[in-house]
């Protein structure tokens, strides 16, 4: 019995007494011999001055601390919530003891600066958390130990809720320090290098673009973009704009801009080189906001009302674009524009558009990668709606990219570039039974042998990475060429792949297994 007693006093005393003593330590900064150099997480009063690199790196790092202990809480948080479910009470309370002490040692140094809100004391229940574990240890009783679950699973659940909008608030306390850098320096340097860490944050997740478009950072870059003197910063803070905006609040927010975000997408006062860098900024918002995935279209209205002038600039910057990023972003703007309006298809046809594109792709300096063909043929399934369109795609050789296109494969094993590859043979797909109503478009499809190529993807399902849609699409319009030509296909292919139903078909072609022997 005493060693079975001593024993277990070791472990528990591991288990308390050694981070007790971590705990002590993180609760206390270490001082440095820099009198000047603040705590980690202090803002410094002094952040925004003349000295535009000693704020700047304060700022950067407080909002780099703030995210690496916030990550190292929420781990340790989240391992509570797991072995809690599974009753491994030990392993719980090592855990709650150690999350109560970065816990503790954030809150103390960043309410040495900010004070303590209410929401970071409910934060230290932790520490209750574990007092309460350490009865759970030493007792089998099942009726005790359920009730202490559900009791500490709810406390646990609160405490969770409050670390969030704790650290939500000590990030838009940083936040506020960058947007006051944008909107009360005169210094390029400073401006822009607070720009960089927006953005930077911007690709931490859409909690933080909220956070930051709800602090109105969307309206201060905007101000910077109507400034002549930093003409530099366009395209930077309009690349901003734009991955603040992947976020519905972040769209919100361009209803208090007293301007429109195309205001740089053609300035005939600026260099090819400065068109193409704003340009490139403007394409990106707009591309944002009108992306199909955002449930509001409120803010599309006024789309409508510089409809022309929108299109007349994506399309002459898709012509102009100087590099694969640029011609992306203008392509993907227009590719949104023309689901949600066919007005904007009536107008690209005036402009001359297919010839604009089916160029762009002959062009490896523009379209270099799947996702700018995707937008390309986006484009053109979407065009090939409208009767006239045929004529020109015959005129530009359009039938012939089409094939092509049907035979993009990825380069390598990414799966988002698989995907982009997916999307591509199935828009071809779905473009060319557009077009083949005329049956000019369909007698050049057949003399192109597309016919063999639409048999190839419906039969093998690696051709087609085994994608269901572009299955679909093939099969549509296989069949679009079959009711022109029924004699371009032979027996076999007709009695599987055209005579059936259309759902007969597809479970006939989805069904079939290779061989790799």
């Amino acid at each position: 019995m005493k060693v079975d007693s001593v024993q277990r006093w070791m472990e528990d005393l591991r288990h308390m007494t050694e981070v007790e003593c971590m705990c002590v330590l993180q609760a206390k900064p270490i001082e440095v011999e820099d009198d000047a150099q603040q705590a980690e997480l202090i803002v410094s009063g002094r952040a925004v001055t003349g000295e535009a690199a000693v704020g700047d790196h304060v700022a950067r790092n407080n909002l780099q601390t703030l995210l690496r202990r916030a990550l190292v809480v929420s781990t340790e948080l989240g391992k509570m919530f797991q072995r809690l479910e599974k009753g491994r009470w030990q392993r719980v309370h090592s855990t709650a003891v150690r999350a109560n002490c970065h816990v503790r040692s954030l809150v103390h140094e960043y309410s040495a600066a900010r004070g303590t809100p209410p929401e970071m004391q409910k934060v230290n229940t932790c520490r209750f958390i574990a007092t309460f574990l350490c009865r759970c240890i030493h007792t089998e009783d099942e009726f005790f130990l359920k009730s202490m679950r559900d009791a500490i699973h709810e406390i646990l659940t609160d405490v969770s809720d409050s670390f969030s909008n704790m650290i939500d608030m000590a990030l838009a306390n940083e936040i506020q320090v960058l947007i006051k850098q944008i909107e009360s320096s005169d210094n390029v340097h400073t401006i822009g290098s607070a720009i960089s860490n927006l953005l930077s944050l911007t690709q931490d997740g859409p909690q933080l673009c909220s956070i930051i478009a709800k602090e109105g950072a969307v309206v201060s870059l905007f101000k910077i973009c109507r400034q002549d003197r930093f003409k530099g910063l366009y395209a930077h803070a309009l690349r901003t704009v734009a991955s603040i905006c992947c976020v519905e609040e972040g769209i919100k927010q361009l209803d208090k801009v007293p301007t429109h975000p195309s205001i740089h997408l053609e300035n005939k006062s600026c260099s090819h080189i400065d068109l193409q860098s704003s340009g490139c900024g403007s394409a990106a918002v707009v591309a944002q906001i009108t992306s199909p995935h955002h449930t509001s279209t409120q803010h599309l209205a006024s789309f409508l009302e510089s409809m022309h002038d929108i299109v007349t600039a994506l399309i002459n910057l898709c012509e102009s674009a100087s590099c694969g990023e640029v011609f992306l972003l203008a392509s993907a703007a227009l590719a949104n524009i023309t689901f949600f309006d066919s007005m904007a298809c009536e107008i690209l046809l005036q402009l001359n558009a297919i010839h604009i594109l089916l160029q762009a792709c002959k062009d490896r300096q523009r379209v270099d990668t799947p996702y700018s063909k995707d937008q390309v043929v986006t484009i053109l399934a979407n065009l090939s709606v409208l009767e006239q369109c045929a004529s020109e795609v015959l005129q530009e050789q359009g039938v012939e990219r089409l094939l092509l296109l049907l035979g993009e494969r990825p380069s390598s094993s990414s799966p988002s570039e698989g995907a982009a590859c997916e999307r591509v043979q199935q828009k071809a797909a779905v473009t060319l039974a557009r077009l083949s109503r005329d049956s000019d478009v369909a007698q050049a499809a057949i003399q192109l042998k597309a016919v063999p190529r639409l048999i190839e993807l419906c039969r093998s399902p690696t051709e087609r990475n085994n994608s269901d849609s572009v299955l679909v699409a093939c099969l549509a319009a296989l069949r679009r060429l079959a009711s022109v030509c029924p004699d371009s296909i032979e027996a076999a292919d007709h009695q599987q792949l055209i005579k059936p139903r259309l759902v007969d078909s597809f479970l006939l072609c989805s069904n079939m297994e290779e061989s790799f022997v």
